[in-house]
């Protein structure tokens, strides 16, 4: 192979350069000498004769006073045009880096800043002055991609590893595009997210030699072919071998950077999320976990859960690659498990008792929970949901049955049924595309769509097959008119079936399922008791499936309906219709494949798909296939895709998540005396910040912050204000960056919090580490959340006032704690036990204040204090019955009808049981009775 060369870039000037510098040169001389000439010959000073006097407000105006104010004003706009070239040509001779702005002239100094680059060109090697303003665009992300699942083996003895080779990130510097030459400020703000941060480019190659001989002595200029080192952080950059010279660099990567430009090539696991320097995250997924670096990652989770101690410090690629990538991967099963485990939650609600909390998930549960809440697709799942039932609602008023749809595909902007035969009638707000091959509903659309939980879903067995580049794609089992026979390597088809199982038994898009496992899943019924149903073997299922076809063909006889779409679209003989599914790990023997073929070679739809792992399975209809790699194909109907798989370890996370939710309420013990927070309460005191959390985040700062910082930097402070402990810096990254930060990155985000913060009336800094390097918020930091504790505990100690202290506890909540958080962020939530226990003690001194009311004959007063603990805690129905007893009690049976009509409207949308406890009504009843609530 021959050797590389290098791209020489010649230090002299340009023909080019020189013809621009000359015309440059001209043109400033021209604005500045020439246009004050022609407008002292044509228009004469801008100083009236006689000056200015108050007399010239009152009389009249005519052409030449107009003529005057235009003089003025083209003057003034000279003299703007001679103070940008002043500040362009201080920046450029004087090497000050970055030139000052000027108060509204960002277009006459772009045009300065071009003329003196343009002169400076005439009397330097290379000239580039920063530029005042530089406009990027965002760097897409990555598509969120599902990598392949790594088949068990026995462990291999120890070899000799390879040394890893260590790299390091550069920029190359790109040739001007017209007369537009890139300048460190503008490389540190695209790379780094920060145009201040240019002195770092700056000190990590002053002095350099460059390909083409120079090297950098001027922060200000330099030059296209430079090759400049990066900081750690960087993106938009090339990662080369840290030992390659700079003219090889140029050589293989001459053009734009790329970090995916088809050369660069990682020494890292090709797992993580990649995280931007604003504290974001590129949405890609990585690798499945090794099992030595998941231990790693558990404990970690266990650190933070405990707060003492400290992770060690691993680089992105490391923490990420533990992150359980393929349940945030499943983001439709995401968001129907995120909806079974709040239905778990809201049942343990209904008996929790006072003084006490529900559990927390802990180590891989928590682990599980921040993975569904980042993935999970609510909007898309609500989006099959109910455009499906308004298509189908809408077919029933036309008097058709619903087409028979193979696939679906479910993207962020809409929602595709790809059918069979062709129809090019789709009923609003549907519309036919491809030739009436495709129904597509925007996602515009279909969220304007109201829920019609009493229409039967149409197609109950949509089940997401996988991923492509531009979204997820789902096949109906109940299209296959046949077995669907599932191939591959066992621990491939294994993770395949969990992860069908999961979605299928927490869609919300399905009626009354029941879906048969055979061979695995009985821990599921953690999940969906009244789902799911397991046998060992297939003999024993196949009598309750045969049993449920039976019905189903009598359900069509007695009907006279000749599809069981038909009759879910018309609603008739509803239970006929609902959906059993087969799901089996087991290949059939060979009379069981026969009875099995029996059943599901019908020739038309019934409300049943059988799914078959094995090889050749007798008498399969579709063959859905599943590579090493993960990739899942069923040729049939023509797809292949990234298959949705839920690995063994990570779908034990999910059962160790649901079996942490049935754990026993945890006695809270009482508030510590807080010493800040107690001072705080003084009417004289005066804050420093203000942090609310018990309701929408709020930080009252002294400084102001840019909008893109806010989000990150206000769950930063929010975490600190919660655990005012103190928190490692290692601690706080593993919190806000679960699948991975690198330090500098942490580091930048806690500086720029604490200059937002500023210091207390005594000079100190409102965010500062102690000498164990924890953070801390400072004693004039005013934290709603710890003043509520501090209350709490005065009301325990101080009886005689305890109605006082409580009632300013409830008068600092003002919604559900943390409310209105950005998707994807304050996730530690799932691992922290702060929801649970905000809402148990926030509900407990709303139930108290509302006894001590009623005690005291206010009964007006005890419905405001269900109300304040409500305002949190809205799923508590004991402060529900709470506010019945006190609406009672006021004799105001209008008031009291009124909040129990509210109480059944909120339980029927209710996305949990849609039902209210039987305490509460038993309540009801004994409260207002049944005659009284009818004449109501």
């Amino acid at each position: 192979m021959s050797p590389r060369q290098a791209v020489h870039i010649r230090a002299q000037r340009t023909a080019s350069d020189v013809a621009f510098g000359v015309l440059a040169i001209l043109a400033l001389a021209g604005l500045l000498a020439g246009v004050p000439y022609a407008l002292a010959r044509f228009l004469g000073s801008p100083i009236p004769d006689g000056g200015f006097s108050l007399s010239m407000l009152t009389e009249e105006v005519g052409l030449s006073t107009v003529l005057d104010m235009l003089s003025i004003l083209v003057w003034l706009a000279w003299l703007q045009l001679v103070a940008c070239v002043l500040v362009e040509l201080w920046a450029g001779i004087r090497r000050v880096g970055v030139p000052a702005r000027v108060p509204f002239a960002r277009g006459p100094q772009a045009l300065a800043h071009r003329l003196v680059t343009a002169a400076l060109l005439l009397f330097t090697a290379t000239a580039v002055v920063a530029p005042v303003v530089s406009t990027l665009a965002a760097p897409q992300a990555p598509q969120h991609t599902v990598s392949d699942v790594r088949e068990k083996a026995p462990a291999p003895e120890k070899e000799v590893l390879a040394p890893v080779k260590k790299t390091k990130k550069v920029y190359v510097v790109q040739p001007p595009e017209g007369r537009h030459h890139e300048s460190l400020w503008e490389i540190a703000e695209k790379c780094l997210g920060e145009g201040r941060r240019y002195r770092e480019i700056y000190h990590l190659n002053e002095h350099r030699e460059q390909p083409d001989g120079s090297r950098l002595k001027m922060a200000d200029l330099i030059r296209p072919g430079w090759v400049l080192d990066m900081p750690d952080d960087a993106v938009n950059v090339h990662v080369v071998p840290i030992d390659e010279d700079r003219p090889a660099t140029l050589h293989d990567h001459p053009g734009k950077p790329s970090e995916l430009d088809g050369r660069t090539h990682y020494d890292q696991v090709d797992g993580g999320r990649a995280t931007t320097p604003d504290g974001g995250h590129d949405e890609q997924a990585g690798r499945p976990a090794d099992p030595e670096m998941t231990q790693d990652i558990r404990e970690h989770v266990r650190d933070v859960q405990r707060g003492h101690r400290q992770a060690p410090e691993s680089p992105v690629a490391d923490i990420a690659a533990a992150w359980p990538d393929f349940l945030a991967a499943a983001s439709l099963a995401a968001a129907g498990l995120l909806a079974a485990l709040g239905s778990r939650r809201r049942t343990q609600l209904w008996n929790r008792a006072f003084g006490r909390r529900l559990p927390h998930p802990e180590g891989d549960a928590a682990l599980a929970e921040m993975a569904l809440l980042l993935g999970a697709d609510l909007h898309g799942s609500r989006l099959l949901d109910v455009g499906l039932r308004h298509l189908s609602q809408a077919l029933a008023a036309q008097g058709r049955t619903p087409p028979t749809v193979f696939a679906a595909f479910l993207a962020r902007t809409h929602l595709d049924l790809w059918i069979h035969p062709a129809d090019r009638d789709a009923p609003a707000p549907w519309a036919a595309v491809d030739g009436g091959r495709i129904w597509r509903l925007t996602a515009a659309d279909g969220h304007r769509l109201p829920d019609l939980p009493d229409v039967l879903a149409p197609y109950p067995g949509l089940v997401s097959l996988g991923t492509s580049e531009a979204g997820r794609v789902l096949v109906d089992l109940e299209a296959a008119h046949g077995l669907i026979n599932l191939r591959g390597r066992p621990h491939v088809v294994a993770a395949a079936l969990a992860a069908l199982a999961v979605e299928l038994a927490t869609n919300r898009w399905s009626d009354h399922m029941r879906l048969v496992l055979v061979g695995f899943g009985a821990e599921l019924s953690l999940i969906a008791p009244d789902r799911i149903s397991v046998f060992p073997t297939l003999a024993e299922a196949l009598p309750e499936l045969e049993a449920r076809t039976d019905d189903v063909r009598r359900a069509l006889a007695a009907s006279g309906l000749d599809s069981v779409l038909t009759g879910r679209c018309r609603g008739v003989y509803g239970e006929a219709w609902m959906p059993v599914y087969l799901l089996s790990a087991t290949p059939p023997a060979p009379d069981e494949a026969a009875r099995l073929a029996d059943l599901a070679r019908t020739g038309t739809r019934l409300s049943s798909g059988y799914l078959v792992a094995g090889d050749d399975v007798p008498g399969s209809s579709w063959a859905w296939e599943l590579s090493p790699d993960g990739r899942a194909e069923v040729r049939a109907l023509g797809l292949e895709v990234r298959g949705q798989l839920l690995p063994e370890q990570q779908y034990a996370q999910v059962i160790e998540l649901f079996r942490s939710a049935g754990r026993d309420e945890v006695v809270m013990d009482d508030p510590e005396p807080s010493g800040p927070a107690a001072a705080q309460l003084h009417p004289g005191f005066r804050p420093a910040v203000e942090v609310r959390v018990l309701g929408s985040v709020e930080v009252l700062a002294p400084r102001p912050l840019e909008e893109e910082r806010l989000a990150l930097c206000a769950e930063l402070v929010a975490y600190l204000a919660t655990h005012p402990g103190g928190v490692h810096p290692r601690v706080l990254a593993g919190a806000l960056w679960p699948r991975g930060v690198e330090a500098s990155v942490r580091d930048a985000a806690v500086e720029r919090t604490r200059q937002w913060l500023g210091a207390d009336s005594g000079g100190r800094p409102n965010l500062y580490a102690d000498e164990d390097g924890r953070l801390h918020l400072g004693p004039e930091v005013r934290v709603d959340w710890l003043a509520f504790r501090e209350l709490m505990r005065l009301a325990k100690t101080e009886p005689a006032r305890e109605a006082e202290h409580l009632t300013r506890a409830l008068d600092l909540v003002r919604g559900p704690l943390l409310n209105g958080r950005p998707p994807g962020r304050y996730l530690w939530l799932a691992g922290d036990g702060l929801v649970y226990e905000a809402s148990a003690r926030v509900s407990d001194a709303a139930r108290r204040l509302s006894r001590l009311r009623l005690e005291a004959g206010d009964a007006w007063g005890a419905m405001t204090a269900a109300q304040a603990g409500l305002r949190l805690s809205e799923e508590d129905e004991g402060l529900w019955r709470e506010l019945l007893r006190a609406a009672h009690a006021t004799g105001d049976g209008a008031t009291l009808q009124n909040w129990v009509t509210t109480l059944r409207r909120r339980a029927a949308s209710s996305p949990y049981q849609g039902r209210l406890v039987p305490e509460t009504e038993a309540l009801i009843e004994e409260l207002l009775p049944a005659p009284v609530r009818a004449a109501g």
